[in-house]
């Protein structure tokens, strides 16, 4: 991932659509969890959570006024690094982690999206605690105007409430939590691919 980021960062083009495809996601994964909200059992946390994935998502799209006014205003496929595979990377995490959390918890309706929040989130956040921070010294070393450590901060704290939630869920959360991971890991590996497929296009 550095030098994937390494070849994206250096050239400003690149460095707009992955800042607006990060955006993306995060606006993706705030989206989603709204979504999940019960019609009235709904906690603070999950509020604030899906506040600052959107407040993410707006301060990734201001950071690229930092390198071209005029770049990525919307989420349109060609303002996006690999779009059908950026498009479909939270969908499709969503989707087969509910189908396993269906066949081991017996779940449905609300239960089963309240259930499926807590993991995907989990397995999302883990994934972010490892791509912010390599992207973040990737943009020191290339002394870029652009900056993420805000996010990173946040990142970890959502880290800490997602694994307290899991831990209320299920005594055994590590156990399915490693499962949905490797979900993730299959999902992760395609994305970056297709980024690397991409990125080497303007090499």
């Amino acid at each position: 991932m550095y030098q994937l980021l390494q070849g994206i960062v250096g050239q400003p083009a690149l460095h707009s659509k992955w800042l607006n495809t990060l955006s993306f996601m995060e606006n993706a994964g705030a989206r989603k969890i709204s979504a999940c909200e019960h019609s009235s059992l709904v906690d603070l946390i999950q509020l604030k959570h899906a506040a600052e994935e959107h407040r993410h998502a707006f301060y990734l799209k201001k950071q690229i006024l930092k390198l071209d006014p005029e770049a990525c205003k919307t989420y349109q496929r060609h303002e996006l690094l690999a779009p059908d595979y950026t498009r479909y990377y939270l969908q499709q995490l969503d989707i087969q982690t509910c189908r396993y959390l269906k066949h081991h918890f017996r779940l449905s309706g609300p239960a089963l999206k309240h259930a499926a929040y807590l993991y995907v989130t989990y397995a999302i956040e883990v994934r972010a605690d490892e791509l912010y921070p390599v992207y973040q010294q990737v943009l020191d070393e290339a002394k870029s105007k652009v900056m993420v450590r805000s996010i990173i901060l946040e990142e970890e704290g959502h880290l800490e409430e997602m694994i307290h939630q899991l831990r209320l869920f299920s005594p055994q959360w590590e156990i399915h939590a490693q499962q949905v991971q490797q979900l993730e890991q299959q999902l992760f590996d395609s994305w970056t691919a297709a980024l690397e497929a991409e990125v080497n296009i303007y090499a």
